[in-house]
């Protein structure tokens, strides 16, 4: 086929593929059900040989000549966002977290999810069209995979990580002639894994999602409506809807509407509507609670429902030695409890939220930011009360860490925790030696002087949608030791009390009561004299 015909064909493909918004919900995970235009494995430019992954793209580039344009302003790209309520420039450069605390000074591990190739330092080339990796979120083989060391490239020959865990070669040609529209398998190779491992994280995102069942979730149940994530987080121009910088506590909006409205579906409303129960005989007051309460927490009652994820990390217990020898400990359900590397764990299955009054702003406490440390300090914080219209009860995954502070300028201090030299700090377990490392490397002052603070972070729980049947129930919030016992600002009927209301009522039952005794009592003598 001539060169220009080939290319036209490829951009008409391309074209049609981006007007049908890559398919139907059940075309999300069906490599069954076709929906593209085009047949990626007829293409002679994706025969190779590729020698790396960005060959690969250049080579898609070819067609979907704007794509990576549009990639470069999207936030998986840039992993750097600045909230527009609060000016703060977050994202994972910019925000220290207790997991694994930073991305500065150890970027080939943590960008190993990056989705491009080769950012292992600052040096990364955030203009590069080629550094963008199409294959990670098209990859319909589930044979591509990043190392998860080598600064998001996947391997090009035999690797292992850790020593004895092969990880093979990709074979590049066959993932390009097989590439398709996203999935929750593409998706969850980065989502359900971060933090370090499956389930760690989120709390409500993890590889059972994969293939879930209507149990766990009803939109993505495989064998029900079988969402994938982008029929929600519906995607444009590669730019993706929702993100937990600026979640959307209140949509009044309501269903959007293709064509009319934006097409984000990235709310329940946006689908559900402001009145969303219907075929119940108390649709009328559970719509009632709707601009209150958040979906989520009436229909997402546990989280972690297949698999335990992690709930505490404390890191100053890092260090500790058995026989000379760093050791690793296991609880009863085969997680991880201690690792010398990295110190305590908590794991937990089947969590019921934490419940907190929430309007959708949130201020994290970024690099180089001072805080009182007298207590805990929140990695991100939520604002909202029960005076606010537009605050709602939303449902939250709190996970709390103990992490090294500068106990001088009290700011969250950056270990250097990956790498060479990372390596011979853990090796010896001298915490100055990272700490001077990670601060120096990322351009923060430290007087070299730490301790470890407690810390707190807020992840907002909104899949693992249960079935209707399973949604929290009336008394497991309106009652004195319900859910929200603990949630203040307002009165909850069943939950609440006031002694001088009771008092008077019971007052006026009883005067009611006597009323009634001595009327009686008259009309007996009244009726008796009549006789």
């Amino acid at each position: 086929m001539p060169p220009i015909r080939f290319a036209m064909r490829g951009v008409f493909a391309a074209l049609l593929i981006v007007a049908l918004g890559w398919g139907s919900a059940h075309a999300a995970t069906d490599p069954a059900v076709k929906t593209s235009t085009a047949d990626h494995s007829k293409f002679k430019e994706l025969e190779g040989p590729f020698a790396t992954g960005p060959d690969v793209t250049k080579a898609c580039l070819a067609c979907h000549t704007e794509a990576a344009k549009q990639i470069h302003k999207s936030l998986h790209w840039t992993w750097d966002y600045t909230n527009p309520q609060t000016g703060q420039r977050l994202g994972k450069k910019n925000i220290v977290n207790n997991f694994c605390v930073s991305l500065s000074t150890n970027e080939p591990r943590c960008t190993s999810c990056h989705i491009g190739f080769g950012w292992k330092d600052d040096g990364f080339d955030f203009a590069s069209e080629a550094n963008v990796d199409c294959l990670v979120c098209h990859d319909r083989t589930g044979g591509y995979k990043k190392f998860p060391v080598d600064a998001g490239h996947p391997n090009y020959v035999e690797k292992q990580f850790p020593p004895g865990k092969v990880w093979p070669a990709v074979d590049l040609v066959k993932v390009a002639k097989n590439v398709g529209q996203t999935s929750r398998q593409t998706c969850g190779a980065c989502h359900f894994f971060g933090g370090g491992g499956d389930a760690v994280k989120h709390g409500d995102i993890d590889s059972s999602l994969g293939m879930p069942d209507k149990k766990l979730d009803v939109h993505m149940a495989a064998d029900g409506l079988n969402f994938g994530c982008a029929t929600c987080h519906t995607t444009t121009a590669h730019l993706t809807a929702g993100s937990r910088f600026a979640t959307k506590a209140k949509d009044d909006h309501g269903i959007d509407v293709p064509g009319r409205d934006d097409g984000s579906r990235a709310t329940c409303e946006s689908c559900h509507g402001m009145a969303p129960h219907k075929d119940d005989k108390f649709a009328a007051k559970l719509n009632d609670h709707t601009d209150r309460v958040a979906c989520p927490t009436c229909h997402v009652p546990q989280f972690a429902r297949k698999q335990a994820t992690k709930m505490a990390w404390d890191w100053s217990t890092a260090g500790k030695l058995k026989d000379g020898k760093p050791y690793v400990v296991k609880d009863e359900s085969g997680h991880v409890s201690y690792d010398s590397m990295k110190g305590d764990f908590q794991f937990a299955a089947n969590v019921t939220p934490t419940y907190r009054w929430f309007d959708g702003g949130i201020k994290y406490t970024v690099k180089g930011e001072k805080f009182d440390d007298t207590k805990p300090v929140g990695i991100n914080m939520i604002s909202g009360s029960a005076d606010d219209p537009n605050s709602r009860i939303w449902p939250f995954k709190e996970f709390k860490g103990k992490q090294p502070y500068d106990t001088v300028n009290k700011t969250l201090l950056i270990p250097h925790v990956f790498g060479k030299d990372a390596n011979a700090f853990w090796g010896n377990w001298d915490w100055g030696k990272a700490l001077d490392a990670g601060m120096r490397d990322a351009g923060f002052a430290y007087s070299g002087q730490f301790g470890f603070t407690d810390s707190v972070y807020l992840w907002p729980i909104t899949h693992m949608v249960a079935p209707k049947e399973d949604a929290v129930k009336c008394g497991s919030c309106h009652s004195a030791t319900g859910r929200l016992a603990n949630l203040p600002g307002f009165y909850l009927p069943g939950r609440d009390r006031f002694a001088w209301l009771d008092l008077a009522g019971f007052g006026l039952a009883g005067l009611t009561l006597a009323g009634v005794l001595v009327h009686l009592a008259l009309r007996i003598v009244a009726s008796r004299r009549g006789r």
